[in-house]
């Protein structure tokens, strides 16, 4: 059991994969952007690092013999590397450096700018300057090597001078004896004496007091210090496409709306039947039977997907919703409604969404003269027959609450109409399942439940409120359609809210009032089912006086 689920995980981690990147790759916008910053960060670094060039320059500091101690000390213990390195990067050096340069104010600036190393086992000492020219860079490292080596020669010439007068002190008086004393025995000792003291006073004064030599001459660079353009503008890019990445995943990882189908479903429960394709801005609502399109296929292979798919659903009711307000909702209900009546299906539509105006001021409708001879019961007075061109009639009930009166729940309609409907197909329609709760008791006698909803404007949330609703009021979702995704900006958001508030009314409704106005209507559902249909034309305004006591 263990090996087959290691077997089956192995494949499905390429699915996986893909499917993350599929997600990054919806970022375009994103990634470019990460990768447009990352290309200026390497061109800000060319052009800072264009005006920075460093000179190097080094020196072999030469061992002086101690005075004091000339015998049993090794040549490589003379010198302590470490203590000229702190020399070089003195104050009195970069002073001295400062007046050669002509510059004596800013022997402090001209010292941060230098860096004085020495590698390990040896004794040379390398001056690295940077300055914003070539030639500044070498000129003011040549400064301060020859005020190092000028120091060191100082330091070492007071030396000198100090042991030869000491010497010579000591020489005076053995040179007064010895002229005392010529003759006298002992006088040879003495003038041996004075010759050896001679001697090394001779030594200290003939001694090479330099500092060093110059084993590199600095010189001005040819090329900036650092990396050179390219590999700046290549880190940049690579730079760019780090932080593209990093925030496409950060955006996937915090994005609420639906990018997919597969988190519809995940979120839903339920599969994805259909993805229609974009409809233009003048495109009309009625499509099948009307218009040759594309989406009028989608809708044809949407109702197959429903009468003979997985889903099933022949005959019998269909309520077709959208969690919240979305015109797509209205063209599915209308357009499978004409692919019902296509197939030779007795169909039902119910307008139930409250809209300004509504689906009948919308639709191509049947006049008295046509000649309608349309049989069956009449489920409302002021019915009206729907032309869907070539897939024949659809009687169509519509929405009479107008918009001074769109809080008013639709269900007690609904319900008789679907009661006086038997033999139909019926397509409802209603309002927003999560701005409005009067679609939650159609859910209950409807045979299927069709969500629909956009990309790109559709969130998870939304789906699985959705999905938990239906599934605590007795619904059952057939399925989810999928309209593209168009990403609006706020202030066409904003009119549009606007313009949807003065066209209906006020349609949304605080989350208590929804939850109240749901059981509501279920009471009034299950109360007066039995007397909707024993009272077939009881008017609308005996259903909102019976509702408003129930509430009250």
């Amino acid at each position: 059991m263990t090996s087959s689920t290691s077997f089956d995980d192995r494949y499905g981690e390429p699915d996986q994969l893909r499917d993350q990147l599929r997600q990054l790759l919806k970022y375009r916008v994103t990634i470019a952007l990460g990768i447009v910053l990352g290309l200026l960060g390497g061109l800000l670094l060319v052009l800072l690092r264009a005006g920075s060039y460093t000179s190097t320059g080094e020196v072999l500091v030469r061992s002086t013999v101690d005075p004091f101690s000339t015998f049993g000390v090794s040549v490589d213990n003379q010198v302590s590397m470490g203590t000229e390195q702190q020399i070089a990067l003195s104050a009195s050096v970069a002073a001295r450096a400062a007046k050669a340069l002509r510059e004596p104010s800013r022997a402090e600036a001209l010292l941060k700018e230098l860096r004085v190393s020495n590698a390990p086992h040896t004794q040379i000492l390398r001056f690295e300057y940077t300055a914003g020219t070539a030639k500044r860079a070498a000129r003011v490292n040549n400064a301060f090597i020859d005020a190092y080596l000028a120091d060191r020669k100082e330091r070492t010439d007071a030396t000198v001078r100090r042991m030869a007068n000491a010497l010579k002190r000591q020489v005076a008086p053995l040179i007064r004896k010895s002229n005392a004393e010529v003759g006298k025995p002992g006088s040879a000792a003495l003038r041996d004496q004075i010759n050896v003291l001679q001697k090394r006073i001779s030594d200290f004064e003939s001694r090479d007091t330099s500092g060093g030599d110059v084993v590199r001459k600095p010189k001005p660079p040819k090329h900036p210090a650092g990396p050179g353009p390219v590999a700046l503008i290549g880190l940049g890019l690579m730079g760019g496409l780090v932080l593209a990445i990093v925030l496409a995943w950060l955006r996937s990882a915090f994005e609420p709306r639906v990018r997919s189908v597969a988190e519809v479903q995940g979120a839903l429960g339920a599969p994805v039947l259909a993805i229609l394709p974009g409809a233009g801005t003048d495109s009309e609502l009625l499509e099948v039977g009307r218009v040759a399109s594309s989406r009028a296929e989608v809708y044809r292979t949407l109702a197959f997907h429903l009468r003979s798919g997985d889903a099933r659903t022949a005959g019998g009711t269909l309520l077709v919703v959208a969690p919240k307000q979305d015109r797509e909702a209205e063209a599915a209900a209308i357009n499978l409604a004409a692919v019902f009546a296509e197939s030779g299906e007795d169909v039902l539509l119910v307008d139930a969404t409250a809209s300004t105006p509504g689906l009948a001021a919308r639709l191509p409708l049947l006049t008295e003269d046509s000649g309608d001879e349309t049989e069956g019961p009449r489920p409302l007075d002021g019915r009206v027959v729907v032309d869907a061109g070539t897939a024949g009639r659809i009687m169509l009930c519509p929405d009479r609450r107008g918009a001074s009166t769109g809080d008013i729940p639709m269900s007690p309609m609904v319900a008789r109409v679907l009661s006086c409907a038997a033999g139909r197909s019926s397509v409802v329609v209603t309002r927003a399942l999560l701005e409005h709760a009067d679609g939650l008791a159609v859910a209950q006698r409807a045979d299927g439940v069709l969500i629909v909803g956009g990309l790109e404007h559709t969130t998870r949330d939304d789906l699985r409120q959705v999905r938990e609703l239906i599934s605590c009021s007795g619904g059952h979702i057939v399925g989810a359609v999928l309209c593209p995704g168009t990403r609006r900006s706020l202030l066409r958001g904003a009119l549009d809210s606007g313009r949807g508030q003065g066209e209906r009314g006020s349609s949304a409704m605080p989350a208590a009032r929804a939850e109240a106005l749901s059981v509501a209507a279920h009471q009034v559902d299950g109360r007066t089912q039995e007397e909707l249909i024993s009272q077939p034309q009881q008017s609308s305004s005996a259903q909102d006086d019976t509702l408003t006591a129930s509430k009250g």
